[in-house]
């Protein structure tokens, strides 16, 4: 069976991002136009080597960045563990989730131009829940204080394989005003639920595992970001700033001085007199 995402796992991990994006547009109508929220679910989204790979890499023991979390309604017998500390197979796999062919494919499902990764994977990463664990339905974080970017999808690849209905820990997807669960999808393995991150994108598995003991919920969570246009509003818009060296001959410096000067025309002079200026510039320099 093929599966939606075609990496090449003898070859390193590889997708042509073309093609990564064209897959991501095929199915864009589909999430775009989605009910509660934009979003979509897509069964053998991994090659199968490659999802057995991410799950035959889980870490079993517990590492040192591992955070538990036990907060009730916020997150009970959940574990989070950072791609960082793995081992290099499922370092190299997480590295691939940041890349371009990645992007690409995101891009093109959900018309979100210029999506960022996340190095650090704030938040994600391997997720682990167990026996009697929960999440509560939630909207998540927008902001990410590390890198001052704005949330904008989510991506979560699930890793349970022989998972039974009667576990429970399956994804509810709410309406927007909290009033009626539209949608349930069993966390079963090689299963990609994709969604935006909106102030009201409701979900969680708010019901407590009944997993027997040592069976997991296991998955893998991915956000991506766009930064904030008002950058420009802080630093200027300005090409690569070039000099020359004290010793440099005449021509150079000459050549430098120019290169500088045009980008100081570009910073402050507006658009309509700009152009009139480097019309000028043209026919003097012919």
């Amino acid at each position: 069976m093929s599966s939606v995402l075609p990496i090449d796992l003898a070859n390193g991990l590889a997708l042509d991002y073309a093609q990564a994006r064209k897959i991501g547009e095929q199915l864009s109508a589909d999430y775009c136009f989605a009910e509660p929220f934009p979003h979509i679910v897509l069964d053998d989204f991994l090659p199968e080597p490659v999802a057995r790979l991410a799950l035959e890499h889980f870490p079993a023991q517990a590492l040192r960045s591992d955070k538990v979390f036990d907060m009730g309604y916020a997150g009970l017998h959940k574990r989070q563990i950072l791609p960082e500390d793995c081992d290099a197979s499922a370092r190299a796999l997480f590295h691939f989730f940041n890349s371009r062919p990645m992007l690409e494919f995101l891009e093109g499902l959900s018309s979100i131009q210029a999506l960022l990764p996340d190095p650090y994977f704030v938040g994600g990463g391997y997720h682990e829940t167990a026996r009697g664990g929960k999440l509560g339905v939630h909207a998540d974080f927008r902001i990410n204080d590390q890198l001052h970017l704005h949330r904008r999808m989510n991506v979560i690849i699930y890793l349970n394989q022989d998972w039974r209905d009667e576990y429970g820990g399956f994804l509810e997807l709410w309406d927007r005003k909290m009033t009626h669960k539209v949608k349930s999808v069993k966390p079963v393995f090689n299963r990609c639920v994709i969604f935006n991150t909106d102030a009201d994108s409701y979900h969680g598995h708010p019901d407590p595992l009944t997993t027997p003991e040592g069976v997991f919920r296991r998955s893998i969570a991915l956000y991506y970001y766009t930064a904030s246009r008002a950058i420009y509003d802080e630093v200027p818009s300005t090409s690569t700033i070039y000099h020359a060296r004290p010793g440099d001959d005449r021509v150079t410096q000459r050549e430098a001085w120019h290169l500088r000067f045009d980008q100081h025309l570009r910073q402050w002079t507006p658009p309509a007199l700009l152009r009139y200026a480097f019309a000028i510039k043209r026919r003097l320099t012919r």
